[in-house]
């Protein structure tokens, strides 16, 4: 199993070393995605990574990361430790190539590694590479090493520090995120505490400590059901049908795990993951699990004359996924990543391993506990229904051209460019901030659809529903590609698809309607990062003829601490500068167009900010939460998350 200690020896021999580390500094987009929040946190990741590799081969069940009082971070692990021993290619100790060269690392060496985690393999070096400086210390052979680096590059020799006991291993890596590279060097406990959650989860025989010295907040993940208490976990808002079915096996050195249970969602849930990476865009073993689920349930059913009306009804892969929450965990040697976002399995022969486990051991499942399957079934069948009545909607929806890309929503203002690598659309809150958004738009390339009211909760309606809602046909119908399993994001008529509301509780909460919409049937318009939300600024301050935006509560205290030191101003009691007019919007509406452009819509000077899918599984979380029936997890949820709101009362 993916546990098994796959030799005793680990040594300076099994660094493989393939060459290049110049390039990370120049372009460190290439290595880490972004050097934006994301990227920074991906360091972390890239460290933890090894760490969980000396998991996967037998020899470390304890990590600990450390958000550090002076911002650096701290990954601490108890394995083998980092060989320091002279690499017999290299000339310099194996600590030194791991940490200074590009794809070195026993990962490439199968006699050290099994699996291991990491997409591309770039590893520590290039976190050491962007780092402003970062420490090394390991312990092995009864003995503890250090080394330092600046920018990547060695201030000290590989050096004998210490002596530890002869059982005490481990590596412990401290680096400080480079200020030159990054657009920010802060970490987000958060952040980093779903990913860590989510490794516990994938590998139970780990204990994950975070801790951040800054705020003083900890977590310890460590799950003994590993993705059983995954899906316990994911569905803990919702009402299930019986208890998590969990199957586990090996075919060709290749471990399987799946754990999946029904609920009353109308969504599909599920969560595929190859040597502990979110796998967003599926692949192959995503294929063979669904082949596997259908197959075999439809067999099951049929079997035992499960569906009572079989001549209307015919159960598809859809029925068989809605309501379904599953986890997917395979462990590949060397796995073949495609899909935009290189997140899609390629591997062919995975398939069929995980098709043939799953199918077995899954009906065996249903013999044993037919009461189970009965359930499993009715949900089915129920969804079948649905969808029929769904299907009879849509084709409604058609025949009235609602979801006929050539006739657009009459109260759309389309652009006149249709290339959509170059087209974007604004949906937004309300006809007055509507109208505004036409007017003051750039016509050639921004499309303005403004909505009426709230949209329908997605989570909490059945298809057919949802296609009725008439703010929803217009937002498929101007997008133009479909919607749920249909949907298409390479048909998409726009580019950048803009969420502009009002900086309100009643804003957040049609934000939040819509987000929750796009991820439930337009998922991959966020995985390919088409999504957006425009930040209208908070504040209009004006002094004579000059004009100040500001976005919140602290650029307004900055912009006025800026004014007071012109000495000719005098201060007002309340203590503003006398002759400065400070005007706080309530909506969009109260913009006029020009306001509007300048601020919110010109992509010279806007802020917007891109949805990204760090975790599926915590944003599946969180809109099962905040949206969902069960009251009193929304109401833990905002309570702890209420310091970090922007609520205006």
């Amino acid at each position: 199993m993916a546990s098994e200690k796959v030799q005793k020896e680990y040594s300076a021999k099994n660094i493989n070393v393939l060459k290049g580390l110049e390039a990370v500094r120049k372009r460190p987009a290439m290595y880490i995605g972004d050097v934006g929040p994301r990227g920074l946190h991906h360091l972390v990741n890239e460290v933890v990574d090894n760490s969980i590799d000396e998991a996967l081969a037998g020899y470390n069940d304890k990590i600990i990361v450390t958000i550090n009082k002076d911002g650096s971070v701290t990954v601490e692990d108890f394995g083998r430790g980092i060989p320091v021993d002279i690499h017999p290619i290299e000339k310099v100790s194996a600590l030194q190539v791991v940490m200074t060269v590009l794809h070195a690392g026993g990962k490439f060496d199968k006699n050290s590694y099994k699996v291991s985690g990491g997409l591309h393999g770039v590893g520590v070096s290039v976190v050491n590479a962007l780092s402003e400086w970062m420490k090394v210390e390991v312990k092995r052979d009864g003995k503890k090493y250090q080394q330092e680096y600046r920018r990547g590059i060695p201030v000290t020799e590989v050096e004998e520090v210490g002596k530890v006991k002869k059982d005490e291993t481990g590596t412990k890596i401290t680096f400080m995120p480079d200020g030159e590279i990054f657009t920010t060097t802060k970490f987000k406990f958060e952040t980093l505490a779903e990913r860590m959650r989510e490794l516990a989860y994938l590998n139970k025989t780990v204990t994950i400590i975070i801790k951040d010295e800054i705020e003083g907040d900890e977590e310890t993940y460590h799950f003994k059901g590993g993705i059983i208490e995954f899906v316990k976990y994911l569905n803990e808002s919702r009402e299930t049908y019986h208890k998590v079915i969990y199957i586990e096996g090996e075919k060709d050195d290749t471990p399987v795990e799946v754990a999946f249970q029904y609920s009353s969602a109308y969504s599909e849930n599920v969560f595929s993951y190859v040597n502990n990476i979110n796998t967003h865009e599926g692949g192959t073993h995503l294929s063979g699990f669904r082949t596997a689920l259908t197959r075999t349930l439809n067999s099951y059913a049929a079997k035992n004359n499960l569906i009572k009306d079989s001549k209307k009804i015919t159960l598809t892969g859809d029925d068989f996924r809605e309501g379904l929450t599953a986890v997917i965990s395979v462990k590949v040697f060397e796995p073949q990543f495609e899909g935009q976002t290189k997140t899609k399995l390629g591997n062919s022969e995975v398939k069929s391993i995980v098709e043939s486990i799953v199918g077995e051991k899954l009906g065996e499942y249903l013999e044993e506990n037919p009461g189970v399957g009965k359930k499993i079934i009715e949900k089915c069948t129920r969804a079948a229904e649905a969808r029929l009545a769904a299907r009879k909607a849509r084709d409604l929806v058609r025949r009235k051209n609602a979801l006929d890309t050539l006739h657009l929503p009459g109260k759309l203002a389309d652009c006149s460019i249709s290339d959509p690598e170059h087209t974007e659309i604004y949906i937004v809150e309300g006809d007055s901030a509507g109208g505004s958004a036409k007017q003051g738009r750039d016509r050639r390339f921004q499309a303005i659809l403004p909505l009426k009211g709230k949209i329908l909760n997605v989570e909490k309606a059945k298809f057919n529903k949802i296609l009725e809602n008439n703010e929803i046909k217009a937002i498929i119908s101007a997008i133009g590609a479909g919607i749920g399993n249909d949907f298409d994001a390479e048909k998409a008529r726009y580019g950048k698809v803009i969420i502009m509301t009002d900086a309100d509780v009643d804003g957040s909460h049609i934000r939040t309607l819509l987000l929750t919409f796009f991820y439930r049937y337009m998922k991959s318009l966020i995985t390919t990062g088409r999504i957006y939300i425009a930040q209208p600024p908070l504040y209009k301050i004006k002094k004579g003829k000059t004009i100040f935006y500001a976005f919140d509560d602290d650029e307004r205290t900055s912009v006025i601490n800026q004014l007071k030191k012109d000495k000719g101003l005098q201060i007002a009691e309340d203590g503003t500068p006398k002759g400065v007019n400070i005007q706080r919007y309530k909506g969009l509406g109260e913009m006029n167009p020009e306001q509007l452009w300048e601020t919110t819509m010109n992509p010279e000077t806007r802020t917007v900010l891109q949805v990204n899918l760090e975790s599926a599984a915590a944003a599946d979380k969180i809109f099962e939460t905040l949206m969902g029936d069960d009251v009193e997890p929304r109401r833990n949820f905002i309570q702890k998350h209420a310091k970090y709101a922007n609520i205006d009362v």
